[in-house]
Formats: structure tokens, C-alpha cells, sequence
């Protein structure tokens, strides 16, 4: 009796510490990151988005381009992105992370242009937080970026995103 009890009791403490772990790391892809350029910089550097996100449903490394991003691009997304992108969802959730490395014709690695979700930043504007971000991180853009929601205001329908299909 006393073993089946601790065969029990195991279990049970087995099954707890799995389902902790699995809801810590749903609500750590959910936290808030502030709307606010360097922030949203040091959340990618420590989500190590380039291994641990996947790319665009579809898309490979290094696809062509066009103006103003650059001639070759990869594009990843978080996991709340990606869910509603596998989904056909029609629109990403608040949350969504998108991140687009903008390469030159050779290969050199020009920028990261950023589109990143927040519940009420701009409703104007799907609710998008754009950023522009160098190699090295400095911030050459950030915000309500005009140039950005005036050439993504043409995929308003496609929820101002342009990488592909959400429905």
C-alpha cells in the first residue's frame, strides 16, 4: 500500500512539475515587451530569435527581396506569430513578433526591420510597433513610422503585413 501510495505521490509531483514548465514557457513568449525601440532590441538579443524562432511558413533563408528592405531577406516570427500564420488566422495576435534581416546583393546583412504588436499602440495602424535597427543594434528607426505604415497601408487587408498570406 505504502508503495503504490509513493508511486502516486511521484506522479502526481512528476505531472505538476511538467505542467509549471509548460505554462512558464507559454507565458514567457507572451510577455509584454515595451513598445520602445532599445527594449524591444534587448528582447531579441535574449529570445536568440535567429536559432530559436522559426522562419516564415515557406519562406528559406536569404529570399529575394525588394526595396526598402534590401535584395535578400529572412524573415522569423515568434510563436505567437507563427501560430496564427499557420492557422490562417486572418490577423496576428497582440504579441506578434516579426523580424526581417535585410541583406544587401551580397550577402552582407544591411539591417532588421521590425514589426512587432502592442494592444492599443496605434490602432490607426493595426496596432504595429515599427522598428529599424542597424547591425550592431543602434536604432535608426523606431515608433509610428510613417514610411512603413504609408507602404504597408497597401496590405491593410493582410493586417499591414507583406511577407505573405494570413488567411
Amino acid at each position: 500500500m505504502k508503495k503504490s501510495m509513493v508511486v502516486v505521490i511521484s506522479l502526481f509531483c512528476l505531472l505538476f512539475a511538467v505542467s509549471f514548465f509548460v505554462l512558464a514557457s507559454c507565458t514567457q513568449e507572451k510577455m509584454a515587451v515595451k513598445a520602445e525601440g532599445a527594449a524591444l532590441w534587448d528582447y531579441l538579443k535574449k529570445a536568440d530569435y535567429a536559432k530559436k524562432w522559426e522562419m516564415w511558413p515557406g519562406k528559406s533563408a536569404l529570399y529575394p527581396g525588394k526595396e526598402p528592405h534590401g535584395a535578400l531577406l529572412t524573415t522569423y516570427v515568434n510563436k505567437t506569430a507563427l501560430a496564427a500564420i499557420k492557422e490562417k488566422k486572418g490577423m496576428l495576435p497582440d504579441g506578434s513578433i516579426i523580424v526581417k534581416e535585410n541583406y544587401t546583393p551580397d550577402k552582407k546583412l544591411a539591417a532588421l526591420t521590425v514589426m512587432y504588436k502592442v494592444k492599443g499602440y496605434n490602432p490607426q495602424a493595426g496596432d504595429w510597433f515599427w522598428a529599424k535597427y542597424l547591425p550592431d543594434g543602434k536604432i535608426a528607426a523606431e515608433g509610428k513610422v510613417a514610411g512603413c505604415i504609408q507602404c504597408h497601408a497597401s496590405v491593410k487587408a493582410n493586417d499591414y503585413v507583406a511577407t505573405g498570406p494570413l488567411k
